[in-house]
């Protein structure tokens, strides 16, 4: 059985998706489109931005999400079994299952990316990645940290085994750096991001996003949906709304997601979109599996 998979933000370049709209009218449709929704030329800042443009989330979670659906849309033959997508690639999953129409997916990334930028500026917080420390300790040290400080930190994305983000207060994630390499870890390391993504800061984003998926038409999709929140599978619409609500709030739970997908029998893994991200990822949690990006 083939499992589609899409990336989240990290996994942007520039000159992305340059080449599927220089071959494709399938592509360049959906491109110019896009242009007209998003209300700026988003092709221009994919194809020639700098790498400080494609960083801003309004750019960054829409550019990754294009890419994705695009090349997904341009492969011949395109059935797959099952799908899942890490974080904001859980929208392109949904676009690539037909749960989602194409501009109303893109409507709610962009809606997505607006409202927790803003949650952002709320509060100052951040990401950190804990290498090669056991998943049970990670949790143990966060929890630790927020009963006794009452700062805000969580595990945010199982990445897979030995690779754990973490989220929270930036004070909370300082703290939680220092405890992380005392309790083994290989390497803890403050990432480069302008937010605590997938954590309780994020209920204001939570929140706006809840009202524009409730207010968007969702169809039964033609296969499985592996959802971040429960790792599990989903067809039904009003599940996979909540779950999708819910994401923001909650861990990423990607190494459960491909153990799942696994079980359920999927032999061949294909990462639809920029980067090789998922890629590697999936290789760490199930080795036997056939691993490729899309052609």
């Amino acid at each position: 059985m083939k499992a589609y998979v899409f990336p989240g933000q990290g996994a942007q370049f520039s000159g992305m998706g340059k080449d599927l709209y220089e071959n494709s009218a399938r592509a360049k449709e959906l491109f110019d489109s896009a242009n007209e929704i998003l209300g700026f030329d988003i092709t221009r800042i994919m194809f020639e931005g700098t790498e400080e443009e494609l960083r801003q989330t309004n750019v960054t979670q829409p550019a990754v999400f294009l890419h994705s659906v695009i090349q997904a849309a341009t492969i011949e033959d395109f059935h797959p079994d099952m799908v899942a997508g890490h974080s904001l690639g859980e929208f392109s999953a949904l676009v690539a299952a037909g749960a989602l129409a194409f501009e109303d997916a893109l409507r709610l990334v962009a809606k997505r990316a607006e409202a927790m930028q803003k949650a952002c500026e709320l509060t100052p917080s951040t990401m950190a990645a804990v290498l090669n420390l056991s998943d049970e300790k990670v949790e143990e040290v966060v929890e630790g940290i927020s009963k006794e400080t009452g700062e805000v930190v969580v595990a945010a994305n199982y990445n897979c085994p030995g690779q754990l983000v973490i989220s929270g207060t930036v004070e909370g994630i300082n703290i939680a750096v220092e405890r992380m390499k005392e309790a083994g870890a290989k390497r803890a390391l403050v990432l480069a991001v302008g937010g605590a993504f997938h954590s309780p800061l994020m209920e204001p984003a939570r929140e706006e996003l809840a009202q524009a998926i409730k207010e968007t038409k969702f169809n039964t999709p033609t296969c499985p949906i592996y959802q971040n929140v429960n790792a599990k599978p989903s067809t039904d619409v009003e599940v996979i709304k909540e779950n999708l609500i819910a994401q923001l709030t909650a861990p990423v739970r990607w190494t459960q997601s491909v153990q799942n997908m696994v079980a359920d029998g999927a032999t061949t893994f294909v990462e639809c979109g920029p980067g090789k991200v998922l890629q590697g990822l999936v290789k760490k949690i199930a080795p036997e599996v056939t691993v490729s990006g899309a052609q």
